[in-house]
């Protein structure tokens, strides 16, 4: 694990900004701490002396008192800077996250990457602000408070700088010994946590079925293994930390002691002033403090640098699908021809859709309907670049799709799924653009039938929904995204099952939101079992799934 990511400062001005503040901050803390040991022996030493009154020694002290405050004050700031440009740099971390996981498309996320990526957006980053807030400042202290009050004791007492430099190499040595074993129990202890999320959110999405069949209780065992096991990884890893704290306090304790005794004996004997004496005594702390405080805050923020470098993994994820460099035809007039696709299933000897031909015309409803399995929801993938086809093309206004550009695509796009994405706030936020609900906004809510929604809820409007849509039902949520949908000027509008699971009313609602974005000139693409639906289309398409031919065996 590197001390400074790199990938860090490349990722936000704030840490960048930070990094460089940290870099003056550290040399004037680094001044102040001179200051401060020096004054204070300068206060003491011609008292003790009996060069000067106690007076001296007084007004020296207010000084030394002066210097202690404006310390104090510098690392209050430094920490509030630090907690700022941590909460900003996790913001945007988990922002970037979100939206390349998104960009992966769902069959990424489905091959075994959406709840460890939910994990670590959730919980897993928080862990990194303790590497801004206690860790950098440490490390930039490393390179400045360490070589300056070291060049300081030398100007002082060869002697004593010596005695430092030979036992400061014990310190560094012990910190890679020992952080080579944090680091591998922090991307445990990541894993662990990975792992119970992925248990518990699969747990949560079939708790309605398992409790139908009356084996609610049986993953419960499973659960508390992986929840033993994240407890045991956490603990090893703060028994490390533990045992690093205390082998780095035990090595900067004796080498201070060493050379304390050293001064010691020297002043004894003379031959060293109690000034020099005092302050070398009260430098040499100072001297291995920012190490030893290096390594203890390493063991500190490992658990947030571990999840620092599984979200640079998903950011550095390669597409699965080669991005085009051409922009997207006007897609309320293009027509888009799908000439013969084939897309092979993963982990299946299967083919979904297989050698689908069909023209999708700007302005009409297209249906596609088969059995589970067919390609529906793949066909739609490959419309929106998520997926590459196995064989077949698909042209878009005379441009093939392969060298159409995604972001272009998708800015003409909207796709409504079974579980639409719902966050929590309030249901205007939802809705509407900047939340601010318009007459508009009232009259797609007609259409849908949302105001029916809205009429029951306490609030209307400003009524809050939680994660998913928690507060709405199933059907509501829908209304929800088909409104949306009407307010919104994208052109084609990809429907996934919406009438999945919805009572005759509803799905009444829904039918009615599907016309109207049909009168308002869309393109509708609806993936479609149920036969309102399917009656209001204009043009309605088979999808099939077909083996994957297997060669023929040669004969001997």
């Amino acid at each position: 694990m590197k001390p400074l990511d790199p990938r860090l400062l490349k990722f936000g001005a704030d840490t960048r900004r930070y990094v460089r503040i940290l870099a003056g901050s550290g040399m004037l803390e680094t001044a102040l701490i001179i200051a401060q040991c020096i004054l204070i022996a300068w206060a003491i030493s011609p008292v003790i002396d009996g060069d000067q009154p106690w007076q001296h020694g007084a007004l020296f002290g207010i000084l030394t008192l002066t210097v202690f405050l404006v310390r104090s004050l510098l690392i209050y700031c430094r920490e509030s800077l630090g907690h700022r440009a941590a909460l900003r740099t996790i913001a945007r971390l988990r922002a970037a996250v979100v939206k390349r996981a998104g960009d992966l498309g769902e069959r990424w996320l489905g091959g075994g990457n959406t709840t460890s990526t939910v994990s670590l957006v959730t919980s897993g980053l928080d862990d990194l602000e303790t590497y801004f807030v206690k860790f950098l400042p440490q490390l930039i202290l490393s390179v400045t408070a360490t070589p300056l009050c070291l060049i300081v004791i030398l100007c002082m007492d060869w002697v004593s700088a010596v005695a430092i430099i030979v036992c400061i190499p014990l310190v560094p040595l012990f910190m890679v010994l020992i952080g080579r074993l944090t680091e591998s129990f922090s991307a445990e202890r990541l894993a662990s946590m990975q792992r119970l999320g992925q248990q518990l959110l699969d747990l949560l999405g079939g708790l309605a079925t398992l409790k139908a069949l009356g084996r609610e209780k049986g993953p419960a065992r499973r659960v508390r293994q992986l929840g033993d096991d994240y407890a045991s990884k956490t603990m090893q890893t703060l028994y490390v930390a533990f045992l690093s704290g205390g082998v780095l306090e035990f090595l900067t304790t004796l080498s201070t002691a060493i050379v304390a005794v050293e001064v010691g004996l020297r002043m004894v004997s003379g031959h060293m002033g109690l000034f020099v004496g005092l302050a070398i005594i009260m430098l040499t702390p100072e001297v291995f403090n920012p190490i030893r405080e290096v390594g203890t805050q390493f063991h500190a923020s490992a658990n947030g640098v571990a999840a620092s470098n599984a979200a640079f993994a998903v950011l550095e994820q390669d597409d699965l699908v080669a991005d085009g460099t051409m922009d997207a035809p006007d897609l309320a007039s293009a027509t888009i021809r799908i000439e013969d696709l084939t897309v092979r299933a993963p982990g299946r000897d299967t083919i979904a859709p297989a050698h689908l031909t069909v023209t999708i015309t700007p302005g009409q409803i297209t249906a596609l309907r088969g059995p589970s399995g067919a390609g529906k929801s793949t066909t739609a993938a490959v419309l929106e670049r998520f997926v590459d086809p196995t064989g077949g093309a698909v042209i878009v206004g005379g441009l093939p799709l392969g060298s159409i550009a995604r972001s272009s695509l998708w800015a003409q796009m909207a796709w409504i799924p079974q579980r639409p994405a719902i966050v929590p706030g309030t249901v205007a936020d939802n809705v509407v653009e900047g939340g601010i609900v318009t007459e508009a906004a009232e009259d797609a809510a007609s259409l849908t039938g949302f105001t029916e929604v809205l009429d029951a809820l306490p609030e209307r409007w400003n009524a809050r929904v939680g994660q998913g849509g928690v507060g709405l039902s199933v059907g509501q949520r829908q209304r929800l995204a088909l409104t949306r949908a009407l307010l919104s000027d994208r052109r084609f509008v990809i429907l996934d099952e919406p009438s999945a699971h919805l009572d005759a009313a509803s799905e009444a609602h829904v039918v009615r939101a599907v016309e109207q974005l049909r009168a308002q000139g869309r393109t509708v693409l609806v993936i479609a079992h149920r036969a309102a639906l399917i009656a209001i289309a204009d043009n309605v398409v088979d999808v099939t799934a077909a083996p994957v031919a297997q060669p023929a065996e040669t004969e001997v």
